[in-house]
């Protein structure tokens, strides 16, 4: 095969040549660059692209170079400048004479060491500008180094600033005149130590989890509670769901709980071991007990065990998930996911020893809370009402609609009716008339959904309301001026909660945890 492309550096080829393209002529450069290999001797290009000669030396006119190298010098490698145009010409010799502090910066200048504010808007006008001795005078009208912080006093007495117009940015906290010198470092109208106590009302999250390097320097709480009313005894760790009921038989030295685990833990309230697992198969929606019984909420089924005598009864009847239950009357009754509420009447005549005695319909949506006050049985419900049931007649008299979420529990207290919501609200209902109607005496709001209200005596027998909510803490309120004695934290919501007796109480989270706490009588230097 033939190299056509070769025969273009033939002598008579010249003009199939790549040079006649770029507009050459034959044995002509076609560019007036100087071969840089030729200079060197070492170019064997023949023809070269490049000229083979010395250049010529250009004709300069040294008397106009001589003129524009004086007017206009070069930059140096250096970077000096060789004038500041930011000086006026008649302070600038002031300036060379004064003692050299890190450039034109004087002792106004912001911490920051920036000649000018953040905001641009900032803008300082003086009158009278530093007249002390050791501090150089300055006649700008314009104050560059003014500090950011906005203040119109410098840290020397000597040199007094007044100001026109001070930060305009809406960003900025405006200051009427001189700086607030209780204003805290972080440049807002608050004090330091507010802004700190606000901060210890929340626990640290890297103490709970055991990687907090502050120690006593973390601004949050280390310590799963607040308060000098009270102390934990002991916390009981088992259960892999979160705690949804706890249960003390008289009767008995075990603690039950049960979870949505499914599991059933018996615990020995001298050692705080868990002594026994009983696995149910299904989640738990609540647990309580009554004399000898223990009953276990679960979907579609109770499960009844006498401790006593061993027995354990199941008890059909209600469909879906078991919220609540409660014993009055020897009746049992239950609040299910369908919205009705079931009546069990206690026998001792039949195999099993309860039968259903009724169905209460009236919610739309599950009950979630039922409670025994009187003669009444209250209940409330996922359709945000709280509806009133003759325990006699079993028949509803009264529907009370002063909730805008999910009623969560509900508790009596004395001849009022305390109900708590997911809509961030306690309510205090009370008799208004000889008929038994419920208004609202008092409402007290809180800053998230509340979950469970219990109520017990302290050793002084005050009352002091239990009130878990939905920010994993539970506030223990004394009654009736609801002033708040303390607070605990946990790491999940509460849920479940059971009174004991000596002033203990019991607390189940949604971790699965287990906590004992007990009630202390009140410092006598506190007053209500």
């Amino acid at each position: 095969m033939d190299v056509k492309a070769a025969r273009r550096f033939e002598d008579n080829k010249w003009d199939r040549s790549v040079f006649k393209r770029l507009g050459a002529r034959a044995g002509q450069a076609v560019n007036g660059n100087i071969c840089y290999f030729y200079t060197v001797g070492r170019c064997n290009r023949k023809p070269c692209r490049f000229v083979h000669s010395k250049p010529s030396s250009p004709s300069v006119n040294h008397k106009i170079s001589k003129q524009l190298h004086k007017e206009k010098p070069r930059k140096s490698p250096s970077y000096n400048i060789w004038k500041n145009v930011w000086v006026s010409t008649e302070s600038e010799d002031r300036i060379r004479k004064t003692p050299k502090c890190n450039g034109p910066k004087n002792s106004l200048a912001s911490s920051t060491g920036s000649g000018e504010s953040g905001d641009k808007r900032c803008t300082l006008k003086t009158e009278k500008i530093c007249e002390h001795k050791n501090t150089p005078k300055y006649i700008e009208t314009q104050n560059p180094l003014a500090s950011s912080a906005g203040s119109g006093e410098s840290g020397d007495k000597g040199c007094t600033l007044k100001t026109e117009k001070i930060c305009e940015d809406k960003n900025t906290p405006k200051y009427n005149g001189t700086q607030n010198p209780l204003a805290s470092s972080t440049g807002n109208g608050e004090s330091g130590d507010k802004s700190s106590t606000q901060k210890k009302e929340k626990i640290c999250e890297y103490w709970v989890s055991g990687d907090c390097v502050k120690g006593d320097n973390c601004q949050f709480l280390h310590s799963w509670f607040r308060g000098d009313g009270f102390t934990l005894m002991a916390k009981l760790d088992g259960h892999k769901k979160p705690v949804s009921g706890i249960a003390l038989p008289l009767v008995s030295n075990k603690l039950y709980s049960g979870s949505s685990d499914g599991i059933a833990r018996l615990w020995d309230c001298l050692t705080g071991q868990c002594t026994s697992v009983i696995n149910l198969g299904a989640e738990v929606g609540c647990l309580i007990c009554e004399g000898p019984w223990v009953f276990i909420g679960m979907p579609n089924v109770i499960k009844a065990w006498n401790i006593e005598s061993s027995a354990e009864f199941c008890i059909d009847g209600p469909s879906g998930q078991v919220y609540c239950m409660v014993v009055s009357d020897e009746m049992l009754f239950a609040g299910a996911q369908d919205g009705n509420i079931l009546a069990w009447k206690g026998s001792s005549e039949t195999e099993n020893p309860f039968q259903l005695t009724a169905s209460l319909k009236g919610h739309i949506r599950p009950v979630t809370c039922i409670t025994v006050g009187g003669k009444r049985l209250y209940s409330g419900s996922m359709d945000n009402t709280i509806r009133v049931w003759e325990i006699e007649t079993l028949r509803s008299v009264m529907t009370l609609d002063g909730h805008t979420d999910t009623v969560m529990s509900l508790l009596c207290w004395d001849q009022y009716l305390l109900s708590c919501s997911l809509d961030r609200t306690i309510k205090v209902w009370f008799a208004t008339d000889d008929e038994g109607n419920l208004d609202v005496a008092y409402t007290h709001n809180e800053e998230h959904g509340a979950l469970q209200l219990h109520g017990l005596n302290d050793p002084d027998g005050k009352p002091v309301l239990l009130c878990a909510c939905n920010d994993s803490s539970v506030h223990l309120y004394e009654l009736p001026s609801f002033i708040e004695r303390g607070r605990i934290f946990t790491k999940r919501e509460v849920r479940a909660i059971q009174i004991g007796p000596d002033n203990i109480f019991f607390t189940g989270d949604g971790t699965g945890m287990l906590s004992v706490w007990k009630l202390l009588a009140k410092p006598s230097g506190e007053t209500s």
